[in-house]
């Protein structure tokens, strides 16, 4: 179990000046006793032949390389759309603004 005391809690809520109740003292209590209880669990694992890693799964890169590729031609684009101008889409405006 946990080194820490309900006093111990009560002492910390004080110096943050935390009004805390009874009840709330004593789930604190509970609560930092099992966050310490993890910690130790972490700190038993943690020794000087376990290299320390800024994360648990290896990153990679998953974009694909920016290769300029073929693209479609512009009026090959614009032959099958509805209204076009020759080098754009034409489409309806949104929102009510005119341009």
């Amino acid at each position: 179990m946990s080194d820490i005391s309900a006093e111990q809690v009560r002492h910390l809520a004080n110096l943050a000046r935390i009004d805390l109740s009874d009840a709330e003292i004593a789930t604190m209590t509970t609560e930092l006793g099992q966050i310490m209880e993890a910690v130790a669990s972490v700190q038993a694992v943690a020794t000087p032949d376990v290299p320390a890693t800024s994360h648990p799964i290896p990153l990679k890169n998953v974009y694909r390389p920016d290769v300029v590729a073929d693209v479609i031609a512009t009026d090959k684009a614009l032959a099958s759309a509805p209204e076009h101008d020759g080098s754009r889409f034409k489409v309806s405006a949104i929102l009510g603004e005119e341009q």
